[in-house]
């Protein structure tokens, strides 16, 4: 990737922009409404929001206050776990659609599979909602968000539309390599949530002096990263130098040596939740 301007295509036919806007703990209110208008007015052109972060309403109102045309910039949400089922999957895209104040949104996801008693049936039902939502052109495209390779090969069991994105942590330290070749063999976009490990990353050495080399930041040299592992990165952050860095990945491209080394990290920088065993 050589260019901000430049997509992913999903299997859909769909172009997302190939770095995402992340807006995870961002609170609502002016914060969120000031952080994404300065991302759209930097050159972002695709906003990742979701029910549990609180924030669609801020979101939506940056998007609009931001004077851009509705047409140019993608915007995501997600579907609460509470919220999964048939008929409540309908009634949550409704009230996200209501904060956002838009008419349609472009990439609707399920934020986390069911891991519980019945597990497969409900994200079954869920994924039915979502191929309802996308016949009826509420949304340009359905995906889901922290599924492993047996969540989605449960869900196409069932599924007449295939998920065109899967979001999922992926960072230098954490790249979920199974997952990454089901979604590649399945043509299914992998966005890449926690990108700089949460932050965990910007202290490491190793990262540090390959950074050095190429003159850039930590953040630059893992948003890089994801793009030459074929990812689509969602950085987050609210200073607007940080948002303006964060875009700023055009300029130098990680030989294949230093890709391979950073590939090659231990773990490290991982949330530690897991898709099987978290409880909410």
């Amino acid at each position: 990737m050589k260019s901000s301007n430049e997509t992913f295509k999903t299997n859909h036919g769909i172009e997302i922009p190939c770095i995402g806007f992340g807006t995870w703990q961002t609170p609502e209110g002016p914060i969120a409404v000031d952080a994404v208008k300065y991302a759209i007015e930097v050159g972002y052109r695709h906003i990742d929001t979701a029910d549990i972060y609180r924030n669609e309403e801020s979101v939506g109102q940056g998007i609009a206050q931001s004077g851009i045309e509705r047409s140019e910039v993608f915007v995501t949400t997600k579907l609460w776990n509470t919220k999964r089922g048939y008929e409540p999957t309908l009634k949550a895209f409704e009230e996200s659609l209501r904060k956002l104040n838009l008419k349609y949104v472009d990439l609707y996801l399920i934020h986390w599979p069911a891991n519980k008693a019945g597990w497969e049936q409900l994200n079954a039902d869920t994924w039915r909602a979502f191929e309802t939502l996308y016949r009826d052109g509420r949304v340009r495209s359905i995906g889901v968000s922290n599924f492993l390779t047996h969540h989605l090969e449960s869900l196409l069991h069932t599924a007449e539309i295939l998920p065109s994105v899967n979001q999922i942590e992926f960072h230098p330290g954490y790249m979920q390599a199974e997952t990454l070749a089901f979604c590649r063999t399945h043509q299914i976009v992998v966005e890449a949530w926690s990108p700089l490990g949460s932050g965990c990353l910007l202290e490491n050495p190793q990262l540090k002096e390959i950074a050095g080399r190429y003159g850039v930041s930590v953040a630059q040299v893992c948003i890089r990263w994801c793009l030459q592992n074929g990812t689509l990165p969602l950085p987050k952050s609210v200073t607007p130098q940080r948002i303006l860095e964060n875009a700023d990945v055009f300029g130098f491209s990680l030989s294949e040596a230093d890709m391979q080394a950073i590939n090659s990290l231990p773990y490290m920088g991982g949330s530690g939740l897991h898709p099987d065993k978290i409880d909410f």
